[in-house]
């Protein structure tokens, strides 16, 4: 059987499972949103003492399965057609609040199946992250078990809440992102309020970051190499996500006198005082390092049975010192050579910025989405948290169009899509996406098709799949690829 059909043939079996008849339509214990963000429908209660506290607490649990099949349409040396399954799940506990104060907890497992004769772990793509590849080269194995959450919850202020410890953080520049087996969590302390009218603050102080593809946590903005580890590729030992600035490494940053484990302070702020106005602006900051400034307004006009909501964005990025470490681009190509331009104007800098639009139009369940974005000709944007400049605008799956001098335009369709995360109609997701990147800059054009599936089986709520099919059209020799992912989910 080849893998194609492997794929097929799981994704034929839950098809004909949402056959079956309409449940009750009472939310479940906990769903589980399309971009992965899962939604606590029933909380502990408050309690009077410290016993009740434990007593009252409830647990979610979660086992899911994931395959990753990625097809080159020409293999070389270093690309290499691959499937990569896992089987896995988490069990999180929440205590009730007692003095306004309550804890969480949550443990996640993950056991992946490839055949490394075949398919080396160096050259798997977006299946990596169903384990650890740093531990798997160091003799450690195919398994991941770890701590991801733990962290306390204080509720005494209005309408505020603080958490500290490790958590899921979601933000504007960071996300948990939980779209392989285990999410990307943060330690550090955490605020939320609505204590203004007619805003929404979020602010976060994270100290570590750990990736899903990793076992410990490690540092939010420095690159691994023989600096920061002694095992066998220190690079997946670190900060490894894709859109990592290469160039700041473990060394590089070390020779400038710059701590290597600087924290990322980032927040979030939405208003609405406005009627059908909502202006959003965030930030993050990395001292001595890099920072970004964000500011949105989406303005919805609602029309006879139909809405448009014409959206703008800005991004502003300021080099703090990381441009002369590292350089321009976030491939760290031109980290440490005097002289070389690769394409930039100023190799050494990363003030950069983005400017962005859309028009979103919703017609009862459907929803079309028309987004322009343009990096300016300066620099990368850096920002490997899971959270993307170009997210409802020209992001797709996989896709990072936040290079400099980069224009994209995209067309999504939605169909089906709500708050809840059950999904008892069948959400079908459609785009097409354009990307104008710079090839001096070493980057190519690619036109992006994309089609998601996400549905709850109707006759067991709890259990939900998801399809989704990216196939990449490109201008570069060999570069053309499909990357097909199909995943289960059962709450409980």
């Amino acid at each position: 059987m080849n893998k194609r059909s492997t794929l097929s043939i799981s994704t034929v079996i839950a098809l004909l499972a949402t056959s079956a008849i309409s449940a009750d339509e009472v939310l479940p214990k906990q769903s589980l949103k399309a971009n992965y963000q899962v939604t606590y429908n029933k909380l502990p209660k408050s309690v009077d003492n410290i016993s009740e506290m434990f007593q009252d607490g409830m647990f979610y649990g979660r086992l899911r399965s994931n395959t990753f099949l990625y097809e080159w349409e020409k293999e070389t040396s270093t690309q290499d057609s691959h499937v990569i399954s896992a089987i896995g799940g988490s069990l999180a506990y929440k205590s009730a609040t007692f003095k306004d104060f309550d804890f969480t907890a949550a443990l996640y497992y993950s056991k992946a199946f490839f055949n490394e004769d075949n398919d080396p772990v160096d050259k798997l793509k977006p299946g990596y992250d169903l384990l650890s590849r740093y531990d798997f080269i160091n003799g450690n194995g195919k398994s991941m078990t770890v701590l991801g959450q733990a962290y306390i919850t204080y509720k005494g202020l209005p309408k505020t809440e603080i958490n500290l410890g490790r958590q899921l953080v979601d933000t504007f520049y960071v996300a948990s992102n939980d779209t392989k087996m285990i999410p990307n969590t943060f330690d550090g302390v955490t605020l939320q309020t609505k204590a203004l009218p007619d805003t929404t603050a979020k602010l976060a102080y994270l100290t570590e970051e750990k990736l899903r593809g990793h076992t410990d946590n490690h540092s939010v903005l420095a690159y691994g190499d023989s600096s920061s580890s002694s095992g066998l590729k220190p690079i997946w030992d670190s900060n490894d996500d894709s859109a990592m600035h290469k160039g700041l490494t473990y060394t590089n940053l070390r020779n400038a006198g710059v701590d290597t484990d600087a924290p990322l302070i980032t927040g979030d702020l939405r208003n609405k005082s406005i009627k059908n106005l909502t202006l959003d602006t965030s930030f993050y900051t990395v001292p001595d390092l890099v920072s970004e400034v964000m500011a949105e307004a989406n303005y919805k006009i609602n029309l006879d049975g139909f809405s448009l909501s014409p959206g703008v964005r800005y991004i502003k990025q300021f080099d703090n010192g990381a441009g002369e470490i590292g350089g321009a681009s976030y491939s760290g190509k031109l980290a440490g050579k005097v002289g070389a331009s690769g394409g930039y104007k100023d190799a050494s800098s990363l003030d950069s910025q983005m400017v962005a639009a859309r028009l979103v139009g919703a017609y009862k369940n459907y929803n079309l989405n028309l987004g322009y974005s343009q990096v300016l000709d300066e620099a990368d944007l850096i920002t490997p948290w899971r959270g993307f400049p170009t997210a409802g605008y020209t992001r797709s799956m996989a896709r990072y169009n936040w290079m400099a001098n980069t224009k994209s335009y995209r067309a999504e369709l939605n169909i089906n899509q709500n708050k809840t995360g059950v999904y008892r109609d069948l959400l079908m997701q459609f785009s097409v996406l354009h990307t104008d990147a710079d090839e001096a800059k070493g980057y190519f054009d690619e036109n992006y098709y994309y089609a998601g599936f996400v549905q709850n089986i109707p006759s067991f709520i709890d259990l939900q799949w998801r399809l989704r099919l990216g196939y990449a059209d490109t201008k570069q020799v060999n570069a053309d690829s499909l990357d097909a992912r199909f995943e289960l989910n059962y709450l409980f």
